[in-house]
């Protein structure tokens, strides 16, 4: 639900303006960055501790929330069942991590209907369903060298979109970070400002329309691209008795030889 600004600002030109060109090397930089890369769902112990941490001291660093002497964040959505939470670790380092919320009709636990409930809830009962991410943080040193890292988490996003065949993807975002999400994911914004319990800033609502922006996506940004197979072991619950993977390699690089 809350980006951490330097991150998502460096990432465009002084303008404001992506070219062609320039995005085109940038895309190289990420796909480069991703050979680096490793995705690991946080489910309980030290990786869970790890990634409320790491929120704090990002949400800290630009003043987005109060101090809190357990310098974690964490709440009720972390416990809901259509919860998953990564952390992303770049040469096994953590530097960022994001929590996604699988939104259906039966399980529609999640920021956007939290805060616009009004809005979200109608469209769950015409039968739609949407990818809800949000605790975006990334580690505010490695962002200042990295600003490839939104689009190194937000890339689990898109692939929560795939996998489970949601049509929209919905963020709780602040308005002055939207510019990345209209940027990136062609979102509009369906909702005015509002409060968010336990942060300073009011909360807008975005909504990406994932098929009418796949194509687009994948063609201006390949390295969103992903197998059914890194998707499965990402988003799959593991049976009784079977042991979920430590850490998914991103398969962008394999798509076409994979698909």
């Amino acid at each position: 639900m809350i980006v951490q600004l330097s991150s998502v600002r460096s990432i465009a030109d002084p303008d404001g303006k992506e070219a062609s060109d320039s995005m085109s090397g940038f895309a190289r930089n990420v796909s480069a960055m991703l050979e680096r890369t490793e995705y690991r769902r946080c489910d309980k112990g030290e990786d869970l501790e790890d990634i409320y941490r790491l929120r704090y001291k990002s949400y800290r660093s630009n003043d987005m929330v109060p101090d809190n002497e357990n310098q974690t964040i964490h709440d009720e959505l972390d416990e809901t069942p259509n919860v998953y939470r990564f952390g992303v670790y770049i040469d096994q380092e953590l530097i960022s991590t994001l929590r996604i919320h699988h939104v259906t009709a039966a399980t529609p636990m999640s920021p956007s209907t939290k805060a616009f409930g009004d809005i979200v809830m109608p469209m769950l009962a015409d039968g739609l369903s949407f990818i809800c991410p949000s605790r975006f943080a990334s580690d505010p040193e490695w962002s200042r060298i990295y600003p490839q890292i939104p689009y190194l988490t937000l890339r689990l996003a898109g692939m929560a979109c795939f996998h489970f065949n949601a049509p929209y993807c919905l963020s709780t975002i602040r308005e002055d970070h939207a510019g990345f999400y209209k940027r990136i994911y062609y979102s509009e914004k369906i909702s005015e400002p509002r409060p968010y319990p336990g942060v300073f800033n009011k909360v807008v609502l975005y909504r990406a329309d994932v098929n009418a922006i796949r194509e687009r996506s994948l063609s201006r940004f390949p390295f969103f691209r992903s197998t059914p197979m890194e998707q499965r072991m990402l988003f799959d619950r593991p049976h009784a008795g079977e042991l979920a993977p430590l850490t998914i390699l991103p398969t962008a690089k394999y798509y076409h030889e994979a698909a």
